[in-house]
């Protein structure tokens, strides 16, 4: 057996180098840029000012510290429209101490009703928390509160009762949860100024979904709405600077090499299905590592990559999965291989995932079948009782020689989360922690790319399915249909350690010993899993 090639998460190569010594980068500068852009890193092939330089069209087939405190004065509802969004000024509101603020802010708010009773107190909490450093004030990103301080996560406070309003049908206490949330969201504010925008956004759509309102008018950029470079270079930037998809695309690729080192024949062809959301992103590193195989390279790469094609979800894909048309990351990685001398091959298949089987994959025995799914199952339409577990099964029927399933880890305590008011609270979470760790990621600085990012992980709110499921119910589901878990080799757990050196320190890994699954997580909160499945032996499903 040829021994298991290391595979270095940080890619350090001179053909990259060479081929690209020419070229002009366009990843974003910030003044005093904190980010090492000197630093090698797989993202250096990505240059689509070469675009022209070489595609292959027989090889891609498209098958179709001191502080100050911050605070909002939130005026009553009942106030004529005109002076509605009137706030009191800085030397106003500094002319009282933050309790003698409070204490007048609450006698307003009692002549209102039982309801703004609750809600104006606990915005004034807010008030008091809610602090930056001196200068910086609300357009500073960082948010200076611990990111599970539940006390300090104020947008959660006023979203989660908004949501049950409307479950009730409390029209009275969502309308003037609405006004508050008005009042308070900002675009450029900290973490809980911008979850209480696109939650805003989230629910105006669920309460226009009825109406003649378009989706459009109500969602921020996008990746299907920014143009293709910006889209190139937030998600070039993100990667940078964040663990959030490059430590599970570590994880990965080193999980692909490990199983290739189990090949008596390094030298068979090599088939991925790619059900991700790497945009190209994850490839490169994979090529340069398996370019340079004690063994020998593969003869043959395949990477059939399974585009999000089918409307699920009222229009509304797995964020991060849908490109700007426009985007052509197939003819990059081509290029990239034949820089490197790889026989690499691409096909686009628009297919419904349900759809995949060996014809349209026109997979062969004499071929290496590896699955790749990351952060795209958990939004399969539920047309059928459960069609996660259809869908498993499918990749079962394929059998394929390893699965690697990387999602979400949401924590549930219920069987079911199917209801408005749990799934939205559900998702909340997940993009408190995504903008949470944003804001430190960009350091606070505000830029398109940061929006485009944070626009698309808003997608999820206006998702009306289940976010995701922990992962010990998914690891449930896949032995259900016939695969067996596998341990991580020693190559992915340190790489993936040695990539979280990068980012900031409220980045971890966690290594499940239950279920061998290794797991990111943010400030002590789970963030995602990256698991690897064979075919279970005796049978197919259980």
């Amino acid at each position: 057996m040829p021994p298991i090639q290391e595979f270095d998460p940080i890619l350090n190569s001179d053909h990259i180098l060479d081929w690209l010594e020419d070229t002009v980068s366009f990843l974003p500068s910030f003044p005093d840029n904190p980010y090492n852009v000197d630093e090698i890193n797989e993202y250096h092939w990505w240059d689509q000012d070469q675009e022209q330089d070489f595609v292959d069209t027989t090889s891609l087939n498209i098958t179709s510290d001191n502080t100050s405190i911050t605070t909002v004065e939130v005026n009553d509802p009942a106030l004529p429209s005109e002076q509605s969004k009137k706030r009191k000024s800085p030397n106003t509101m500094n002319s009282k101490s933050p309790e003698e603020q409070v204490s007048q802010r609450c006698r307003i708010s009692k002549t209102s009703g039982t309801d703004a009773v609750l809600v104006e107190e606990e915005v004034v909490k807010v008030k008091r928390t809610v602090s930056t450093k001196k200068g910086a004030a609300k357009a500073n990103g960082n948010n200076c509160n611990n990111g599970n301080n539940k006390e300090g996560r104020w947008a959660e406070q006023l979203l989660n009762p908004c949501a049950v309003a409307i479950s009730n049908g409390n029209l009275t206490r969502v309308q003037h949860l609405l006004y508050v949330l008005h009042e308070l969201a900002s675009p450029s504010g900290d973490a809980n100024h911008r979850l209480a925008a696109h939650g805003l956004r989230a629910v105006t759509h669920h309460l226009s979904s009825s109406t003649s309102s378009t989706l459009s008018s109500v969602l921020p950029i996008t990746f299907t709405s920014t143009d293709p470079r910006l889209f190139q270079r937030s998600l070039l930037k993100f990667c940078e600077i964040s663990p959030w998809f490059t430590f599970p695309n570590t994880v990965a690729n080193a999980s692909i090499l490990q199983i290739l080192g189990q090949e008596k024949d390094s030298s068979r062809s090599l088939h991925i299905v790619d059900i991700g959301v790497s945009h190209g992103l994850q490839w490169p590193t994979l090529l340069e590592a398996l370019s340079h195989q004690s063994g020998g390279q593969p003869a043959l790469v395949r990477l059939t990559i399974v585009a999000d094609s089918s409307a699920q979800n009222n229009g509304i894909a797995a964020p991060f999965s849908k490109g700007p048309i426009g985007d052509n990351f197939a003819s990059r990685l081509l290029r990239f291989a034949k820089s490197i001398n790889l026989n690499l091959q691409i096909n686009i298949l628009n297919h419904p995932l349900q759809a995949l089987n060996p014809q349209t994959l026109n997979s062969s025995p004499n071929e290496t079948l590896i699955v790749c799914a990351q952060f795209r199952l958990h939004c399969l339409n539920h047309t059928t009782p459960d069609d996660r577990m259809t869908f498993l099964k499918v990749m079962r029927n394929l059998e394929p020689k390893a699965v690697v399933l990387c999602e979400n880890d949401m924590s549930c305590s219920c069987n079911q989360c199917g209801d408005f008011t749990t799934g939205f609270s559900r998702r909340v979470e997940y993009l408190w922690r995504f903008l949470d760790s944003t804001s430190t990621a960009f350091k606070g600085r505000e830029c398109e790319e940061r929006r485009v990012m944070e626009g698309e992980a808003a997608t999820a709110l206006i998702n009306t399915l289940e976010m995701n499921e922990v992962k010990e119910k998914w690891c449930e589901k896949m032995r259900g249909v016939g695969f067996a878990g596998e341990v991580f080799g020693e190559d992915a757990i340190d790489g993936a350690r040695a990539l979280l050196r990068k980012y900031d320190s409220n980045w971890e890994m966690r290594i499940d010993e239950r279920d061998g699954c290794v797991c990111l997580w943010w400030k002590s909160q789970p963030v995602s899993f990256c698991s690897l499945w064979t075919l279970k032996k005796g049978g197919k499903e259980s």
